[in-house]
């Protein structure tokens, strides 16, 4: 059942309850959490924090704890399943879902006790009416017994009448049953066909906040973050995150007008956030100019990096601007002031010569104190670094609570230590993208396009992660798209897999919708997945809150791959 008054419906439901908090991991969910800690805080609210990768950890963290919790609250997990087939809960429990998967399931819609939805309904939701999908079963039979006896036997000496408008009755009624089941499969296979993403989890519950009138800065930047991070990961049209950026932006004028008179505005350990129409080269502020260039997305696709003449595109780039070689390969703060003043409008000018029309991009910036700024999008790349680092062999709930520290600016360190994971990350993502490229590693497979990470690839065990996977899908399709030839290629979807876990035998597989500006994001690979392995019985595993992302046994990949070839074709 969706909620209509959050404050009253929600809030002051669990306020005055101990509540299990399960948070699936994703940046968009890690400041939703912060952003609902800092509300019990205020408000002394117990609650116990359980991070889930999966469908499986779900279960497991429900069962665990559904003897203690009456109230559970799940952030951005448990909306597109039927949550109480699934987890088959007493009652009592209550489960408060605010999650941004889409389609949400019809059960959870229409049950009015236990499932409470915190999701916007000026989203486009387009949930299929009750009557269409579900009817009363009790007066199906009834009626139709006409004259049989209990035992169903003849009555003795007497010919049995035979009712003809009873049996034609129940034709009718069988007929008309078989209609509207077929019919109600056609409206939930429409409804549920593709899979996308709806208003970010912590846009939500900041309202939520500013309802209560408990907002604060730090609020609203964990707000602007989790809304970044669906642009940064690709999950939401450039039209709905413009619209977005719009509502955090008066939020975002309302605070710095409130705190103008406020005498700590000059403090050493204030907070400033700014709208900022900045440049879409993925950490520049804190790397050199040139190797942000060098490994940013936009960037890298449009010059073609990856190719000796985009080299040299580059370099005349870089000259065009008549910046110095020796500044442009320094660290960012310590070029010179003369340079940094004017270099957004130096390079928006000479990128309009190189067809980047859009190297700027609406997004927040926020400085801590006087030396420390950070734009939005680097710190949605420097928390996915940490919630998915691979460094230490350190366990999911580790890499959890290290991300989640990040976001407070009283752990600046662990921010900074993110930025440089990321840098990481990010050229591990261009040298196996130039390396794809180059070596032909992208097949048309018909209806797709498909490229497997062999086991031994550099940095094969980064990508066995899901975002991290995810994003060099969307980068390997936008520099795919930039350097194909074939006009019909440039219009196929792409599905990527890299080895999992090599003792188990597993691949995990991620399907991406095609690349276009005008895109609306909708993703078919879970449906599709769901379908191959089923007509193939290929050993998958379906435990990703995304369900365009699964594991599957090595060897049954090729019979997988075949079984979707003809499926999509």
């Amino acid at each position: 059942m969706f909620i209509t008054d959050i404050r009253k419906e929600f809030y002051e439901v669990v306020a005055n309850q101990r509540v299990a908090l399960l948070v699936a991991s994703d940046i968009d969910a890690l400041c939703a959490c912060k952003i609902l800690q800092a509300l019990f805080h205020c408000d002394q609210v117990q609650y116990t924090l359980v991070p889930v990768t999966g469908w499986q950890d779900l279960g497991t963290a429900f069962l665990e704890h559904k003897e203690q919790f009456q109230y559970f609250v799940l952030i951005n997990c448990g909306a597109n399943v039927d949550l109480l087939e699934m987890l088959q809960p007493d009652d009592d429990s209550v489960f408060f879902i605010c999650d941004t998967h889409r389609p949400v399931d019809v059960v959870n819609v229409y049950n009015d006790t236990q499932i409470k939805l915190l999701i916007k309904q000026e989203d486009d939701l387009g949930v299929p009416s009750y009557d269409d999908i579900f009817r009363d079963e009790d007066d199906e039979e009834g009626g139709d017994s006409g004259n049989e006896s209990e035992d169903g036997s003849e009555p003795s000496g007497k010919r049995r009448r035979f009712d003809e408008g009873a049996v034609e009755r129940r034709i009718d009624r069988q007929r008309a049953k078989r209609e509207w089941e077929a019919r109600r499969r056609e409206i939930l296979f429409e409804y549920e066909q593709y899979e996308y993403h709806g208003t970010s989890a912590a846009v939500m519950l900041f309202e939520l906040a500013w309802v209560l009138t408990k907002d604060t800065k730090d609020m609203l930047w964990w707000a602007i973050i989790g809304l970044t991070d669906q642009w940064v990961h690709d999950k939401i049209t450039h039209m709905k995150y413009v619209t977005d950026i719009a509502t955090m932006q008066r939020h975002v004028s309302r605070h710095n007008h409130r705190n103008e008179d406020e005498e700590n505005s000059l403090s050493i350990d204030c907070m400033r956030i700014s709208f900022e129409y900045d440049l879409r080269l993925t950490l520049y502020q804190h790397w050199s100019l040139y190797e942000s260039i060098c490994n940013s997305c936009y960037t890298t696709c449009i010059f073609k990096l990856w190719t000796l003449n985009g080299q040299k595109k580059l370099q005349e780039f870089l000259a065009d601007m008549g910046l110095p070689l020796k500044q442009v390969r320094q660290k960012f703060n310590s070029m010179d002031m003369s340079i940094k003043e004017n270099l957004k409008d130096v390079i928006e000018e000479s990128s309009n010569k190189y067809g980047m029309k859009d190297i700027r991009i609406q997004t927040f910036g926020v400085h801590f104190g006087f030396k420390n700024r950070f734009l939005a999008i680097d710190m949605v790349h420097a928390t996915a670094a940490l919630l998915e680092s691979t460094e230490k062999d350190e366990s999911n709930s580790d890499n959890f609570i290290k991300a989640l520290d990040s976001l407070s600016r009283g752990n600046l360190d662990r921010l900074h230590s993110g930025i440089d994971l990321a840098k990481k990350k990010l050229i591990a993502i261009q040298q196996t993208v130039a390396s794809c490229i180059c070596t032909n590693l992208i097949l048309s497979q018909g209806p797709f396009l498909y490229c497997y990470l062999m086991e031994g690839t550099p940095d094969v065990k980064l990508f066995s992660r899901p975002m991290a996977l995810t994003l060099l899908c969307k980068y390997l399709l936008k520099a795919f798209v930039h350097s194909a030839r074939n006009k019909r290629c440039k219009l196929l979807p792409l599905i990527m897999a890299a080895p999992k876990d090599v003792e188990k035998g597993t691949v995990i597989v991620v399907g991406i919708p095609p690349e276009s500006e005008t895109s609306d994001k909708k993703n078919f690979f879970g449906r599709a997945f769901e379908k191959a392995s089923e007509s193939t019985s290929s050993r998958t595993l379906h435990d990703n809150f995304d369900t365009s992302i699964i594991e599957l046994k090595t060897e049954d990949r090729s019979k997988f791959l075949d079984a979707l070839i003809t499926l999509l074709s």
